[in-house]
């Protein structure tokens, strides 16, 4: 399959990539780890301005949506700079929520799609630790939870506005905040499965962009690192590497674009399998490039270092959706 973005979407890519750069997004991740949330609840602010939540949620409500492709198009440069924040959990609430109540929907979507309103949301499934930290105790865990206004637990009866939260928790990546909430209060909506293909797409394509960034930043530090005389992306055994993760994100691109297209959950799921595993991939490779300095918390490489091996765990572990992905060719031959 072949796919190119028009015009208007290679502008607003390039719309938001300008505006990111400009807000200076590592000062926000360290920020945003320390709990202090005022730069980027600015940020989001300005990402709602320019449409980014108003893709997910429909017309009726205020929104620009559903408008999937655009979505991943911004996606990819959210995870591209690194954008701190329950990203993911608050488009799946505005699909979420779309499938509630009219005076429901009409109650909370607006303020989603206009940024008013941060949402996070509590993966389906078995109540246990959270998949990105599996060394913690029982869930249900949501990300940033003590940012989110509006707080939903997807539970196998339907989505649940939860009363509240417990205390924040480390994660393998600082940005990304656990926080346990308090399951049990007012269902808001039914468990819609249209919401998990958007959850895993917005996922697949912040990985995407969480792998460029690295190997742009790796592709620069090798340039301008020497060794013996000369510079150490001359190497042969630098350059497989590098080329080699630039094939396996440049595999996942189409895919994801591809899925975006189609939202068919076996689709999705390929995706995000493809471009976690090559953000993943490219982390490793990127770490290994860097060398010492890239161990280090003070270097900024490290925001999306771990981010990359956050996103690979989170809507669906690689096993999951490989499992999807089989069973899904199996019906179909």
């Amino acid at each position: 399959m072949r796919f190119l973005l028009d015009a208007e979407q290679r502008a607003f890519a390039a719309s938001l990539d300008a505006l990111l750069t400009a807000a200076d997004t590592p000062a926000v991740v360290r920020e945003w780890s320390r709990g202090d949330h005022a730069s980027g609840r600015a940020l989001w602010s300005r990402l709602a301005a320019a449409g980014v939540f108003a893709l997910a949620v429909p017309e009726a409500y205020e929104g620009l949506g559903p408008r999937p492709v655009e979505l991943a198009v911004a996606f990819v440069e959210l995870g591209r700079h690194a954008v701190p924040g329950p990203l993911v959990e608050t488009v799946t609430a505005a699909v979420l929520l779309a499938d509630s109540a009219p005076g429901t929907a009409k109650r909370l979507l607006p303020g989603l799609a206009n940024g008013e309103t941060i949402a996070t949301v509590t993966p389906p499934g078995p109540t246990g630790p959270a998949p990105e930290q599996p060394d913690l105790p029982q869930g249900p865990y949501a990300l940033d939870g003590d940012v989110a206004a509006l707080r939903l637990c997807w539970e196998p009866d339907g989505v649940r506005l939860s009363p509240g939260h417990g205390p924040v928790l480390p994660s393998l990546d600082p940005a990304r905040r656990l926080t346990p909430v308090t399951p049990g209060g007012e269902i808001l909506a039914a468990p819609s499965p249209a919401a998990l293909p958007w959850a895993r797409l917005a996922t697949a394509a912040q990985a995407l962009g969480v792998g460029l960034a690295l190997l742009d930043r790796t592709v620069d530090h090798v340039k301008r690192r020497h060794q013996f005389g000369v510079p150490v992306g001359s190497f042969q055994a630098v350059k497989h590497r590098l080329a080699d993760a630039k094939i396996a994100l440049e595999f996942a691109r189409p895919l994801v674009f591809g899925a975006a297209l189609t939202l068919d959950p076996a689709d999705v799921a390929a995706a995000k399998v493809a471009a976690c595993e090559a953000a993943y991939a490219t982390a490793r490779t990127a770490l290994r490039l860097h060398g010492a300095i890239g161990y280090t918390a003070e270097y900024d490489l490290s925001l999306w270092l771990t981010k990359a091996r956050a996103l690979r765990a989170v809507w669906g572990a690689p096993e999951e959706c490989r499992a999807l992905v089989v069973s899904a060719g199996d019906r179909r031959w």
